[in-house]
C-alpha cells in the first residue's frame, strides 16, 4: 500500500473541514470511528460544534441519516419502533423507528432516561434490533453518533458504563483559535454552511474502506503493546474499573483504521499512542474522584501509563 493518504478518504476530511474549521485532529478522531465500524461520542460545552461535525460526517456520505433530539420523555419504541394494529388485517405490523438508518445521531444523549439510552445497546453492538420477539438487522454502514454535554447535569443522566464501553471513541471538540473562529464568522454569512455540503463518498466505497481496514497488518509486538496498556489500567491503583475486552478489541481496530487512512498497510507504535486516551479514557472509572472531574483524572491516568510502558521497537 503506498504511504499517501487515500485519496476519497482525504476528500472526506477536507469535506467536514469546510465545517469545523482548525479542527484536523477531532476530524481525523471521527474518521477513524467511521471506517473502523465503531461508534463516536463527542462531549464538549454548547455551541462548540458538535451536532455540526456530525451533520457534516453524515451530509459528507451518499448515507440516509436520521438526527433525534433526545428529552427526557423519550421512550424506546420511540428510538426502536413499535408494533401497529391494523383493524381492516385483523394484524399488528411493526413499524421501524429512526434508529434503522446508516447515521444515527443522538444529540445530547444525556438528557434521556437510562432505559431509553439503552434501547440502543444491541443497535451498537450487534448492529440488529429485537421487538416483539422478531429481530431486525440493521443495514450497513451503520453509526451512532452521539453528542452531550458533561458540564450541565441539571435534568441529565450520566451514560453508564456498559453505555460508554460502546463507544469506540470519545473525544471533544474544544474551543477554536481566534484565527478559526474569525473564519467561522466570515463562512457563516450566507447562512449554515453544514446544510450546504456535498456528499462526497458512496456507500458502496465508505464499505469497501470499512472491509480494507480489517487487512492492515498489526505486529504481535504491537499487540503486546496494547494488552500491557489495558492491563495496567486493570491494576492501577487510581482506577475502581479498568479497560474491558470490548476496549482492547477497539483499540485494535481504531489503531488499523488509522494506519490506512495514513496511507500504510501496517500499524505503528505512534499509532498506539494517538489513539490510546480517546479510545480507553471512557471506559475507566476513578475511584474517589468527583463526577465533574472523571474524565479529566481518567485522561491523565491513561496518559501516566503510556509514559511508564515500554515500547516496542
Amino acid at each position: 500500500m503506498s504511504s499517501e493518504p487515500n485519496l476519497a478518504i482525504q476528500k472526506l476530511e477536507e469535506n467536514i473541514g469546510k465545517v469545523l474549521l482548525g479542527k484536523p485532529e477531532v476530524i481525523r478522531l471521527a474518521v477513524v470511528a467511521l471506517l473502523a465500524e465503531g461508534h463516536l461520542l463527542i462531549e464538549d460545552a454548547p455551541g462548540l460544534g458538535k451536532t455540526s461535525l456530525a451533520k457534516a460526517i453524515a451530509q459528507s456520505l451518499h448515507c440516509q441519516f436520521t438526527r433525534l433530539q433526545c428529552t427526557p420523555d423519550l421512550l424506546p419504541s420511540d428510538i426502536l419502533g413499535s408494533s401497529i394494529f391494523y383493524p381492516n388485517r385483523g394484524e399488528f405490523e411493526f413499524r421501524k423507528g429512526p434508529i434503522f438508518t446508516n447515521i444515527f445521531l443522538a444529540d445530547e444523549i444525556n438528557r434521556t432516561t437510562p432505559r431509553t439510552q439503552s434501547a440502543l445497546l444491541e443497535a451498537m453492538m450487534e448492529q440488529q434490533v429485537s421487538a416483539d420477539g422478531q429481530t431486525y438487522a440493521l443495514e450497513r454502514p451503520f453509526l451512532v453518533l452521539a453528542t452531550q454535554n458533561p458540564f450541565e447535569f441539571e435534568g441529565t443522566y450520566p451514560l453508564p458504563e456498559n453505555q460508554m464501553d460502546r463507544f469506540m471513541i470519545c473525544t471533544e471538540v474544544g474551543y477554536p483559535s481566534r484565527v478559526a473562529e474569525k473564519a467561522v464568522l466570515n463562512s457563516h454569512r450566507q447562512g449554515e454552511l453544514v446544510n450546504k455540503l456535498p456528499a462526497v463518498i458512496l456507500t458502496s466505497e465508505l464499505i469497501l474502506l470499512q472491509q480494507q481496514v480489517r487487512t492492515v497488518t498489526i505486529d504481535e509486538s504491537i499487540a503486546n503493546y496494547m494488552l500491557d496498556l489495558v492491563s495496567a489500567t486493570r491494576t492501577h491503583k487510581e482506577l475502581s474499573l479498568g479497560v474491558s475486552t470490548r476496549g482492547v478489541l477497539s483499540l485494535y481496530r481504531a489503531v488499523q483504521s488509522l494506519a490506512l487512512i495514513e496511507g500504510r498497510n501496517y500499524a505503528i507504535p505512534d499509532d498506539v499512542k494517538r489513539l490510546a486516551i480517546p479510545v480507553l479514557a471512557h471506559r475507566v472509572v476513578c475511584g474517589g474522584v468527583i463526577r465533574e472531574s472523571q474524565r479529566r483524572r481518567a485522561r491523565q491516568v491513561i496518559q501516566q501509563i503510556l509514559d511508564t510502558i515500554a515500547v516496542p521497537p
